[in-house]
């Protein structure tokens, strides 16, 4: 395993000025937020488990990860500096049948 010796950067860290939701995301948040079932959440700290269905070879596997994160955690009001581990997985999947699978557990 390779270690360096830096200062992990936040996402939040790299942009300057405000972001602002873009329309397909407040529609992705919305369609999210009604499919999403009741679920029993874990006392923290967790691990996560994602698995990203997507359609293009060319989608970046981590590209999911934030967005999809932001709406469990306001499903579920759970916060994401208690997730202390994660599994990530992409699969490429037909146009038409992308994909979101997930579990959180407790460590």
């Amino acid at each position: 395993m390779v270690n360096i010796k830096i200062k992990p950067l936040s996402v939040n860290q790299v942009w300057q000025g405000r972001r602002f939701k873009t329309n397909k995301y407040k529609a992705y948040e919305k369609e999210l937020l009604l499919k999403l079932p009741t679920i029993k959440i874990p006392e923290p700290p967790f691990k996560v488990y994602y698995e990203f269905g997507v359609s293009s070879s060319l989608f970046d596997w981590d590209n999911p990860i934030k967005p999809f994160q932001d709406v469990l955690q306001k499903k579920y009001s759970i916060d994401d500096r208690h997730i202390y581990e994660a599994h990530v997985k992409k699969v490429k999947t037909i146009k038409g049948q992308e994909y979101i699978k997930f579990e959180i557990i407790g460590l």
